[in-house]
């Protein structure tokens, strides 16, 4: 039981529910755009641009965020970006509705949206780096991972219900509301290192300090980021040459997972024949896969990595998990059974999310200190594998039919795979300082 109350672990679950609220605030309008689309005259070309709008200041700020995680801590980045959500989240509901050029003021608010949701997963990823034992960052990595299932798959059945019953500007305030309070507790409970957490024992602090590499001890204490704003490794960065490698690997990633967020409620209704009911329950299974297989993958990346090492433990599991995602969007796309269908698919999804703690932990396992420049890095190829097939995926099904789409998914999640084989963890940045480098060439 004492291990539960381990600092590093509660912030870890509030990591998991910034997480929620981030694909809450993110989704909320693709719940609400009938009516949004209605009452200011929109039409879908136009609902598209305001959706597009968000992935664009998402992909966009993603270096910047990193950078400024890396910089400035995640505690005080971390809370202003939360807070901006909620103030981009409230002036949608303030919009008024006789306004003109409303789509012009949709645009901006979601692009300022998607410019303070870019910093989560850099910041939460500097955390890791700063906070967690290498033998737990794929769980840690799983469980705020795991929030992305959680937001996309159980808040819709609320917002709906609240659309349906007080309208939809109801919806965006309780989504601003929400926003604002898990960001106020972030900022209360949270610190940029555990040195400077008034909660931390000195037990916990001396696991946090042995288990910050793999295999050796580190270089410098942890202590030393307080005392001088970290550099940023930015030639070691860009020189590393498995960075390419994970950004085309999470592209992949990032191209099948926006298939499930954008379209897989519209594929069951229109092409599988499910009524809305049950389009609505047939599709939050993949979210609900997401969410159980993000925790699983994070908990065996690490008992492989204890046992066999980093590139089994990180690399060798996410391979095996797209190949295995390439083989469910084949058969599920195939089989005529309209309820086997969704299950497989949703297993796809769930096999998919196996991988998802490795590209993160990895990140850490690598960049170490610079990680939240890094993992920005490779989450940009995902944010535009996103936006890739927001357009490309109903484009293909309509011309060659949805089993090709599910069919270039698949070559997609093979690539993946592929590319992980030429990751190497277990090779760190050499980002030492000058006094380090001095020590270490004696």
């Amino acid at each position: 039981m004492e291990r539960w109350k381990r600092v590093r672990y509660f912030l870890a679950f509030w990591l998991f529910v910034l997480s929620g609220v981030a694909f809450l605030d993110r989704t909320n309008i693709s719940i609400a755009g009938l009516q949004i689309s209605t009452e200011y005259g929109l039409g879908n070309q136009r609902l598209g641009w305001i959706f597009s709008s968000f992935l664009i200041g998402y992909a966009g700020f993603q270096l910047p965020a990193g950078w400024l995680a890396a910089r400035f801590g995640p505690r005080r980045v971390l809370t202003l970006g939360v807070m901006s959500w909620g103030v981009a989240t409230a002036f949608t509901a303030l919009l008024p509705s006789n306004i003109p050029y409303a789509v012009v003021f949709l645009i901006g608010i979601r692009f300022i949206l998607g410019a303070g949701e870019s910093v989560i997963y850099p910041a939460a990823n500097q955390f890791v780096a700063r906070w967690v034992p290498v033998q737990e960052r794929g769980f840690i990595n799983g469980l705020i991972f795991a929030g992305v299932g959680a937001g996309s798959g159980l808040t819709p059945p609320l917002l709906t219900w609240l659309i349906t019953h007080h309208g939809w500007r109801a919806a965006f305030w309780f989504s601003a509301v929400i926003g604002f309070v898990v960001g106020a507790v972030w900022w209360i409970f949270s610190r940029d290192t555990p040195e400077e957490h008034p909660s931390m024992s000195a037990r916990e602090l001396v696991e946090i300090r042995d288990g910050l590499t793999f295999g050796t001890p580190s270089i410098a204490p942890v202590s030393d980021e307080k005392t001088s704003k970290p550099k940023i490794s930015w030639s070691a960065i860009f020189h590393r040459r498995d960075l390419p490698a994970l950004m085309v690997g999470y592209f992949s990633f990032g191209y099948i997972a926006w298939i499930f967020f954008s379209w897989f409620f519209l594929y069951m209704a229109q092409v599988r024949g499910f009524d809305l009911k049950s389009s609505a329950r047939y599709a939050m299974l993949p979210f609900l896969s997401m969410t159980l297989f993000c925790l699983v993958g994070g908990m065996l990346s690490d008992r492989l990595t204890t046992r066999y090492g980093l590139r089994v433990g990180r690399c060798g599991l996410a391979s095996v998990a797209l190949f295995l995602t390439a083989i469910f969007l084949v058969l599920g796309s195939q089989v005529h059974s309209p309820q086997l269908a969704g299950l497989i698919l949703a297993g796809g999804a769930g096999a998919l999310y196996l991988s998802q703690s490795s590209f993160w932990s990895v990140s850490v396992d690598i960049a170490g200190g610079d990680s939240g420049v890094f993992s920005s890095m490779v989450n940009t190829g995902g944010q535009i594998g996103g936006a890739v097939t927001a357009s490309l995926t109903p484009w293909i099904a309509q011309r060659y039919g949805w089993t090709t789409s599910f069919a270039i998914a698949s070559v997609l999640a093979i690539v993946g795979a592929i590319c992980w084989m030429t990751v190497h963890p277990e090779r760190p940045l050499l980002t030492a300082s000058p006094v380090e480098e001095r020590t270490l060439t004696r």
